[in-house]
């Protein structure tokens, strides 16, 4: 029996760019944790970003936020990962020389970004409604820093440039993409996997009662761990290897887990 759902946003819940969950959504997911399914918000966006999506049933559900580098059960943060700040400011130095990307320092408080691309400024703050604090120098703000990320909002090839990235600090850090115009570096040791088994561990279940759904390379252990891993038929290259099934809608899963219970 399934006992607990962990689910990515962008690109699974949030499918082709939305902002804001459907209402069937939102429906069957407070209807399984009425009966008893723990469920799980699991994105590399903020903690005050996933509880301003979820919020009509924000208390019924639990988070991992920052692609695992903060975990939130009821108001209660259970784990948290940290990059050195030496290690953050270098990054971000290095990334300030290469024009076609911005840089969002996250800040267990909130996230830190510059003003100098009013679509960039306009993405944040606007459309991801993000908590955000605009500053004029990303690299003289303070820490400790959750998670640091880079943006491509032209277009450019990502990839390209997440394998330059991988190269000069995957030794140091974990370097992903999430979703379709982001980089994420993230704390070793901090993924939505381990997360997910931090989960597991307080909530007693184990992964085979555990279901997950993902869609990028950030989602690869959470997948993994899961005994139900489904990836979105859309997913990124290779993401499917990484999962047990392959689904067109988290939703109609969603709604045979539910029928399963009564």
């Amino acid at each position: 029996m399934i006992k607990l759902i962990a689910s990515d946003l962008d690109g699974t819940l949030l499918r082709h760019g939305a902002q804001e969950l459907p209402e069937r959504t939102v429906r069957l997911i407070h209807a399984l944790t009425q009966k008893g399914v723990r469920f799980i918000a699991a994105s590399g966006r903020q903690y005050d970003n996933e509880r301003r999506l979820f919020a009509p049933i924000r208390d019924e559900i639990s988070y991992i936020a920052e692609n695992g580098s903060l975990c939130v059960h009821q108001g209660n943060v259970i784990s948290r990962g940290i990059i050195p700040d030496d290690l953050a400011y270098r990054i971000m130095h290095d990334i300030k020389k290469n024009p076609d990307y911005e840089i969002v320092a996250s800040r267990e408080d909130t996230c830190l970004i510059e003003g100098r691309c009013p679509e960039f400024v306009n993405h944040i703050v606007n459309v991801m409604k993000n908590t955000t604090e605009i500053v004029d120098d990303i690299t003289k703000v303070s820490g400790p820093f959750l998670k640091l990320a880079v943006a491509n909002m032209s277009s450019h090839d990502l990839h390209g440039y997440l394998k330059e990235l991988q190269e000069k600090y995957s030794d140091q850090l974990k370097v992903v993409t999430s979703g379709n115009i982001w980089i994420d570096f993230i704390v070793p040791g901090y993924n939505k996997g381990t997360a997910l088994q931090t989960f597991l561990d307080l909530f007693g279940v184990k992964p085979e009662e555990c279901m997950a759904f993902g869609d990028q390379y950030n989602d690869i252990e959470m997948l993994e761990l899961a005994g139900y891993g489904y990836a979105m038929s859309d997913a990124a290259p290779g993401i499917a290897s990484h999962a047990r099934y392959v689904t067109d809608s988290v939703e109609e899963v969603l709604e045979d887990v539910l029928a399963s219970l009564d």
